[in-house]
């Protein structure tokens, strides 16, 4: 589905009654709304298949992306979820989720010339969250600036719809096939390549947080590959381990560095991260 954003569902609207509601973001397989209605402020997430291109093959699992991400929640115990059906996809309800992402959090530590140390309670904040989740038994699998919101009182780690760590209604379940690739660890590349599919850990969750950090600091991605290499080419360039000489500035640097090692057994663990920083 491209063009024009789909409206909110009939059910959605029954359910909600909003009184204002604003388009965040309308991609491929995905058009999230925030809306505000009397029982408070929600995100509404449409999936909708993606149709095959010339070099893209088709994804009918986004479709079904918004109610896993519902099952997950729920086995997470979040209160204020909702899910359907619309005439394309799957849909559901969730509690807004109010801050900045990382990315546009760290902006002044890209800017020319800066000399400032990373802010490590950041960092912090970020690995926090990302303990509490795999304190409950999850690994997130889709770690990335856009899903970790800063905010001043914690740090959300959003979009969980690729999440593993129990069970999933069949109906609405599909096999884990990556991530996008900037911050997909090496084992998980190799698996892809190799076989279409991967399992997402707490290691690959670390390599892809460490990633997450570096790109928010720097603005360089981990790996070297052309911007516009198809996503084989960007696999091959991660499994093979085609690491950039890029360092985040300060102390952090060096933790960073640990998280991206190549080898998932020679990463620190989120426990040791959270040492490092304290």
């Amino acid at each position: 589905m491209s063009g024009t954003p789909p409206h909110l569902p009939t059910a959605v609207l029954d359910a909600l009654r909003p009184t204002a509601h604003r388009l965040v973001v309308h991609r491929r397989g995905s058009t999230v709304w925030d809306v505000t209605s009397p029982h408070g402020r929600h995100a509404v997430k449409l999936g909708h298949p993606i149709e095959a291109t010339p070099d893209w093959p088709a994804q009918p699992w986004t479709a079904l992306a918004p109610a896993r991400e519902h099952a997950v929640l729920t086995h997470l115990g979040v209160d204020g979820t909702a899910s359907g059906t619309w005439q394309h996809g799957t849909w559901n309800v969730q509690p807004w989720r109010e801050g900045t992402d990382l990315h546009t959090h760290w902006a002044s530590h890209r800017q020319a010339g800066s000399t400032a140390d990373l802010d490590t309670c950041t960092a912090l904040a970020c690995v926090k969250a990302l303990a509490d989740l795999h304190a409950q038994g999850w690994v997130h699998g889709d770690v990335q600036p856009a899903h970790l919101l800063i905010a001043p009182d914690r740090t959300h780690l959003i979009d969980l719809a690729l999440a593993r760590g129990g069970p999933v209604p069949t109906e609405h379940d599909f096999p884990y096939r990556g991530c996008l690739v900037h911050y997909e660890a090496p084992e998980i590349a190799h698996s892809v390549l190799t076989t279409g599919r991967a399992k997402p850990t707490r290691a690959s969750d670390v390599y892809a947080l460490g990633a997450a950090l570096l790109i928010s600091a720097t603005g360089w991605r981990a790996v070297a590959y052309p911007d516009d290499a198809p996503r084989p080419v960007q696999r091959r360039a991660v499994a093979n381990g085609h690491r950039r000489p890029v360092r985040a500035p300060g102390q952090l640097g060096d933790l960073i560095d640990a998280m991206l090692s190549h080898r998932a057994d020679d990463r620190p663990t989120l426990h040791q991260v959270h040492s490092a920083l304290r």
